[in-house]
C-alpha cells in the first residue's frame, strides 16, 4: 500500500495548529516534511503515518 500524505495545510488542521506554526516549529520538534518537486513549485508534505505517530509521542503523563 503507497504511503498516504497530507499537505502542510491539511497537517496543520489535523494539529490544530497555524501553518505557521507548522513551517516553523514542526521540523523543530522532529515532525519531518518531504519535499516534493524543486524551486517555487515545490510542496512540502507529511506522511500520515508519522504525523500519527508524532502525536501519540506528545501524550502527556497521567500525574
Amino acid at each position: 500500500m503507497p504511503e498516504q500524505f497530507m499537505s502542510v495545510k491539511q497537517t496543520a488542521e489535523y494539529l490544530n495548529m497555524s501553518l505557521a506554526w507548522v513551517y516553523r516549529e514542526a521540523p523543530r520538534l522532529g515532525l519531518s516534511a518531504y519535499k516534493f518537486g524543486c524551486g517555487r513549485n515545490a510542496k512540502l508534505q507529511f506522511k500520515v503515518s508519522e504525523v500519527q505517530a508524532w502525536v501519540k509521542q506528545q501524550k502527556m503523563p497521567a500525574p
